[in-house]
């Protein structure tokens, strides 16, 4: 089988592995498609991974062996990964919150995994879920960024129709968050976004668009903006972003912080004092998220055709494609086809 390797220093090279070797409890996929996240544009152009990786965990596929002890699937079934098993014991993993279990790896520590940017790819028979009738193995790619917004949204404490929104950054994760608000009628929203493509894909999605410097902090931490907002979605990880969204908040507004980062930003702690603000993080998926995303994603009117972009790409087209995405060249989602070029 083939897999695009990071080599390390903005690399990625297509090479030859072998196919894994299950365990009792694994199944085969053969990859159908993989979603290209915001954290593999960090692994490679900003090198927060170590080389000789494989990545790529936004997957879908169909099943073509399994191990001897797996009983929830068979070859044939079409199927789309899920979140990683955790513990089940810890206080987290008992309140209903597993993606912040006391027993999970640091993130980008696991070693061992072998991601889907891959012809074939070894899971755990608990970390896959059946696509719902109709939804297709590609639109399916989805699932695991659509899942990241919905926890966001959870983290707002939920959002009402009739809120005012902010949604910093407008690459997939935004448009998402976005395309998930608009389906459940919240219609005054606001995305912030310096990619002219990316501003017009979330005026096609119901939001209406600006750019960044558009946006102004009152000097004044006692001072509002004259349509401040109940709530704002940072989904860039840009640190002047976090930081510009304090200043459009109204009194007891919520920010959620759901975009990744290495530079941090620096809040006014008289803007959060004075008006008591609420900063919160979304890290992964509510536990119950991936099955809240499909549901969405197979439903009716929901516009997958708007946030996939048209056209595949082969492995061999996986670092054009993570360059063009950290420039913003890109509105939506990049699918990488393992089998797109295949001889």
């Amino acid at each position: 089988m083939r897999a695009a390797v990071y080599k390390g220093d903005r690399r990625v090279e297509v090479e030859e592995f072998p196919v894994p070797a299950l365990g009792p409890a694994d199944v085969l996929l053969e990859v159908s498609h993989c979603g290209v996240c915001g954290s593999d544009i960090h692994f490679v152009l900003e090198g927060w991974s170590p080389p000789n990786r494989v990545h790529g965990h936004e997957f879908s596929g169909t099943v073509v062996a399994v191990g001897p002890e797996v009983t929830r699937w068979r070859v044939g079934d079409a199927v789309v990964g899920g979140p990683s098993v955790r513990c089940g014991e810890c206080r987290f993993c008992r309140e209903g919150r597993p993606n912040l279990c006391e027993g999970r790896a640091a993130v980008g520590e696991n070693s061992t995994y072998q991601g889907a940017f891959a012809d074939f790819m070894r899971v755990d028979e608990r970390e896959l879920l059946m696509l719902p009738a109709g939804l297709s193995l590609r639109d399916a790619a989805l699932t695991e960024p659509l899942a990241v917004s919905l926890h966001g949204i959870t983290r707002a404490g939920g959002v009402e129709p009739g809120e005012r929104v902010l949604v910093t950054g407008g690459g997939p994760i935004g448009a998402l968050s976005i395309a998930a608000l608009v389906h459940g009628g919240v219609t005054d929203i606001v995305c912030s976004e310096p990619s002219p493509a990316r501003r017009e894909l979330a005026e096609r999605l119901g939001a209406r668009s600006v750019a960044p410097d558009a946006l102004r902090t009152p000097p004044s931490p006692n001072e509002l903006v004259a349509e401040p907002f109940d709530v704002a979605f940072e989904c860039s990880g840009n640190a002047a972003a976090m930081e510009q969204c304090l200043g459009q908040l109204r009194r007891a507004g919520r920010l959620v912080l759901v975009g990744a980062g290495i530079k941090p930003p620096r809040f006014d702690p008289n803007r959060i004092l004075l008006n008591e603000l609420t900063i919160t993080g979304a890290f992964t998926y509510d536990a119950d998220g991936f099955e809240a995303a499909l549901a969405l994603l197979a439903a009716p009117g929901f516009p997958t055709d708007l946030l996939v972009e048209p056209d595949d790409v082969g492995l061999d087209g996986l670092l054009d494609a993570i360059e063009r995405l950290g420039a913003g060249e890109v509105p939506a989602k990049v699918v990488i086809a393992p089998s797109h070029g295949r001889p």
